[in-house]
């Protein structure tokens, strides 16, 4: 009953056309138009919260969520941690995930980034290597640099499910393992791939990402687990 009225609150939003932000009929009406009680359409409206598919404000009324990557980033992070206290290889499992990902995309880039966008690119590399020259950690800049890499597909649902992997592998990363890194070597190579992709090489382009995400499964297979008191909540 529960799954049902789920679904026929998402069929409403469907058929409805409503974006994100929409008013949602109230209680009362939901009541009327599902045939439910009140307590069964309260009970599926707090699930597809937690989805992200609806969004409650208590004295305001209920909302058409953002529908966000956000539980899709939860449930990768919390399933990473997991397998890995379980004995399983599930942080290089996730990173795998994203090298398929990102492999399979990178030859359909090679030769068609918009001049704007290398040289957003190119600014990003230079970032990156003043970032290793002072000391500073890369991480921002080097999702900054995937993310507009990759925004030039035009595929906005696949920039969020990227930045989904990144930002799940990275939260989980940071809490079960240190991952040692020279700088220089992650310069490198997001020099080589955007070269590649500039010069239109498919193939090279492939190699340059494969060679990118090697380095980062050698440093994982190097690495020891945090102690389990590092835990993210």
């Amino acid at each position: 009953m529960a799954r049902d009225l789920q679904e026929r609150i998402k069929k409403l939003i469907i058929d409805r056309r409503l974006p994100s932000g929409a008013v949602l009929p109230t209680e009362p009406e939901l009541m009327e138009l599902l045939g439910a009680s009140r307590n069964s359409v309260r009970e599926a409206l707090k699930a597809l919260q937690a989805m992200g598919i609806v969004e409650i404000r208590h004295g305001f009324g209920t909302y058409v969520g953002p529908m966000s990557m956000a539980p899709m980033i939860e449930g990768l992070a919390f399933r990473t941690v997991a397998g890995h206290y379980r004995g399983e290889d599930s942080l290089l499992q996730l990173l795998e995930l994203r090298e398929a990902v990102e492999t399979g995309l990178i030859s359909r880039l090679a030769g068609r980034l918009s001049p704007h966008d290398l040289v957003e690119l190119d600014g990003l590399v230079d970032r990156m290597e003043k970032e290793a020259a002072e000391g500073v950690g890369l991480a921002e800049t080097d999702r900054a640099f995937h993310a507009t890499l990759y925004r030039g597909l035009g595929n906005v649902l696949l920039s969020e499910v990227l930045e989904a992997f990144w930002d799940a592998f990275h939260r989980v990363r940071i809490d079960l393992v240190d991952v040692p890194q020279d700088p220089r070597v992650t310069c490198r190579q997001h020099r080589e791939i955007l070269d590649a992709v500039r010069s239109g090489d498919s193939i090279r382009a492939e190699e340059a990402i494969r060679e990118h995400f090697g380095n980062i499964r050698t440093r994982l297979a190097s690495t020891e687990p945090i102690a389990p008191t590092r835990r993210p909540n």
